[in-house]
This record gives C-alpha cells, sequence and structure tokens, in this order.
C-alpha cells in the first residue's frame, strides 16, 4: 500500500518520482518505469520541458488516473497569465485537472508573491488542481501569502538531505499547516559516511535508501529521479523502517 500524509485538498504520496533534468524519450522511458514499479506520485513543472512525455507515459503505462497524484509548477516569468500556463499544463499532461501545483520559485519583486497566489487559489476552486502551494518559499514569504489572504500553502517543496536537516524549519511549517517536500534528496551526502553505510549493513540496504527512509521516517515527501531503472527500483524500495537510534544519527547529521 503506498503510504502517504495528509495535506489541504487529499493525501500525498510519501514517495514520488522526481523528473528534473529528464527530457524526450529518457523523461518517458524512466515516467513510465516509475509507473510500472509502483511510484504513484510524478513531479513534474512548466520548467522542465516534459510534461507531454510524463501525460504520454501515464497514457501508456494503464495506470488509471485517479491512482496517480500528478505535481506541476508554474515559474513566475509568466505572471498574470497563471490560468492560460496552467491549461497548456492539464493539454501536455493529458489530464482534467493536476493534484497539486506548485509556485517554482519566489518572485522577485515585492507584491508579484500575493498575486501569483490569489491566482493559484481561483484555479483550484475551478477544479484545475485539487491543492496548491509553493516551492523554495522562506517561512517569512509562507506568512505574506497567509497575511494577505488567510491562506497557507498546502506544501511547501524545498532542496531537503541529512545535511540540510533543520527540525526547527520543519516543526515551524507544521505549525502552520503545511507539508515539507523534499527534492534533491541524496545530494550533499556522502555514501561512504560510517553512519549511513553502517544503518544500511544493519538493515541489508544501500546508504541511498537509508536517506530515503530517513526522509519518511520524518514524514517528509520525498521526490528521488533516475534515468536508471535499477535506482528507480531501489529508490522505492523502501519497505523497512529505521528505528530511533538511527534516526538520531542521521539527523546529527545536519544543522
Amino acid at each position: 500500500m503506498t503510504r502517504t500524509v495528509e495535506i489541504k485538498g487529499g493525501t500525498i504520496p510519501l514517495v514520488g518520482f522526481g523528473t528534473w533534468q529528464l527530457s524526450g524519450e529518457t523523461a518517458y522511458e524512466a515516467t513510465r518505469h516509475a509507473l510500472e514499479v509502483g511510484y504513484r506520485h510524478i513531479d513534474t513543472a512548466t520548467m522542465y520541458r516534459n510534461e507531454d512525455q510524463v501525460g504520454r507515459a501515464l497514457r501508456d503505462s494503464g495506470v488509471p488516473r485517479d491512482e496517480v497524484f500528478i505535481t506541476t509548477k508554474f515559474y513566475f516569468d509568466r505572471i498574470g497569465e497563471e490560468r492560460k500556463v496552467i491549461e497548456a499544463s492539464l493539454a501536455a499532461l493529458g489530464v482534467e485537472h493536476v493534484d497539486l501545483w506548485l509556485v517554482h520559485w519566489p518572485p522577485r519583486n515585492d507584491g508579484e508573491s500575493v498575486a501569483i497566489w490569489n491566482e493559484f487559489r481561483a484555479a483550484r476552486d475551478a477544479g484545475l488542481t485539487r491543492s496548491i502551494g509553493v516551492s523554495n518559499y522562506s517561512l517569512a514569504q509562507i506568512d505574506e501569502l497567509v497575511e494577505a489572504t488567510g491562506e497557507a500553502p498546502a506544501v511547501n517543496q524545498v532542496p531537503w538531505s541529512p545535511a540540510k536537516h533543520d527540525a526547527a524549519f520543519l516543526a515551524q511549517s507544521r505549525e502552520r499547516g503545511v507539508v515539507i517536500e523534499g527534492y534533491s534528496p541524496l545530494n550533499d551526502s556522502d555514501l561512504s559516511d560510517p553512519v549511513f553505510v553502517s544503518i544500511a549493513e544493519k538493515h541489508g540496504v544501500s546508504p541511498a535508501q537509508v536517506i530515503l527512509r530517513w526522509h519518511l521516517e520524518h514524514d517528509i515527501v520525498v521526490l528521488p529521479r533516475s534515468s536508471r531503472k535499477e535506482r528507480v527500483e531501489s529508490n522505492f524500495a523502501l519497505d523497512f523502517s529505521l528505528d530511533s537510534d538511527d534516526v538520531a544519527r542521521i539527523d546529527a547529521l545536519g544543522k
């Protein structure tokens, strides 16, 4: 069974397949294989230029649309065209709605973030997306949205790894009702570190799997990405548990 966490607007699978830097047939083949392996959460973005390949992989996989959680993102260079952008994303993906739409990066100018957020809320209310969120936002930037509109993002997608673990940021995000979703989960990690190696040997898994499972122990949504079939499979094979000592040792590697 796919493990999920609650977000505003539904539930999100804790393990998603990231598609950043995947393009053309590579994006199609990798996404198709991920779906065959069992992933039920696919993360893309307009800036990745692979929504059409992701959509084709979904259709060809035979997995029912309602079983797959789809995320895409809006880049702020199209401010004022939010509705047009999400409609183009839906057409490329071949779906009637996405499950989560994110503001990919905070815009540079004052006031633009709130303007975009209001358009996101309108798109959600129109049924084009079930949930709305942000990516790469600080707590202060999230608070700006809440103060202006009374609504916090469902999700904040940020870089996350043991080296970037920030318990205070995680707790304060959850106080605001924001689920943390971690991308680049294996970056900044030395897979030969004795902490990862010893825990991996203890559980009979790889150090990379230990790091991904560590995210799940914290209920952090994690988005591993690979074009290699064996890596796509191992990144999803996380049916083991870390004990409290394992988690504490990995936590200690962070901030």
